[in-house]
């Protein structure tokens, strides 16, 4: 097992994320995530990738588009306002096929807003991310292990479903230092990357990545098959953490940075006899519909929706 290294929480996203076998990273510095493109600047030269700084976060993401179109593992990161400028091109990726990992170190708005610690992009990565009918695994780690963790599975996830992953840390998560291992899981059997578009010597036709469809009845397939994937992600993919629900009178939830404090109220409430509990979602999207449904009731009836 590797040993544990202390280091700030941006760093280790983009650390864990050239482990993972990231070696294209397009950005734009904004607070507070400029240090994941700071670090990338300093280690893709040293390790034959590539690190650009884009002319803008829309310039960026399509970069993105184009490194994932090759059947590469590429990286983006921003924060929320740089997020919401990234959207149109995150539609076209998702309207594409394409697997790719989203790094948004969440700041407060809206508009500029501040540079402090903010959850409100919670609707935007979940419900909102861009214009049609898709969705994006969403990752909401709780620490700086976490996050690193979280890197590793939201690649492979993006390139077993072809979709765009994002982990979706805030500035908190981001600027605190922890101790963390990083390592490399072992293989994952991952599926082959036909569909990408890449040299073939003439042994198959051309690989076309495309979002438009102009027949209606095209599109519509694409989108059908699409939610037929999400369906089986959210029956496989869905992760959460649940802590003393078994007789819990009362059941707290939160995600994130925001989660490790209302353990800590939980634990203590304990410590005084009140029945109280907790779930984190640790998936945003697939939402762990079932961890709450498990055991929890509401005026005598089951909690039952996908919201």
């Amino acid at each position: 097992m590797a040993d544990k290294v202390l280091m700030k929480g941006n760093e280790a996203l983009a650390e864990a994320a050239i482990q993972a076998g990231c070696r294209h990273f397009f950005g734009y510095p904004i607070t507070p995530q400029t240090e994941v493109a700071a670090y990338m600047s300093k280690r893709m030269p040293k390790i034959g990738g590539t690190y650009l700084q884009a002319e803008s976060e829309i310039a960026a993401i399509n970069m993105v588009l184009g490194a994932a179109s090759a059947g590469v593992r590429a990286m983006t990161s921003s924060s929320s306002p740089g997020i919401s400028l990234k959207t149109e091109g995150i539609s076209y990726m998702a309207g594409s096929d394409l697997p790719c990992l989203i790094i948004n170190v969440q700041r407060g708005g809206p508009g500029l807003g501040g540079i402090q610690p903010s959850q409100s992009d919670y609707w935007q990565a979940t419900r909102a991310t861009g214009h049609g009918d898709f969705h994006l695994l969403v990752f909401a780690p709780s620490t700086v292990q976490e996050m690193v963790d979280f890197v590793f599975k939201a690649y492979d996830l993006a390139d077993t479903y072809r979709m765009p992953s994002m982990i979706l840390a805030d500035g908190m998560l981001g600027q605190m230092m922890e101790p963390v291992v990083i390592e490399k899981p072992e293989n994952s059997n991952l599926p082959p990357k036909t569909w990408a578009a890449v040299g073939h010597g003439g042994k198959r036709a051309h690989n076309v990545v495309n979002s438009l469809y102009l027949k209606p009845e095209q599109l519509n397939e694409m989108n059908k098959e699409r939610f037929k994937r999400y369906e089986i992600i959210k029956s496989k993919e869905t992760m959460a953490e649940s802590l003393y629900i078994e007789d819990a009178e009362l059941v707290v939830t939160a995600f994130g940075a925001t989660s490790r404090i209302v353990k800590s109220a939980v634990k203590s409430a304990r410590e005084k006899g009140m029945k109280v509990g907790m779930i984190r979602p640790i998936t945003l999207w697939p939402f762990p519909v079932d961890a709450y449904r498990k055991g929890i009731s509401f005026g005598g009836n089951e909690y039952g929706s996908d919201d």
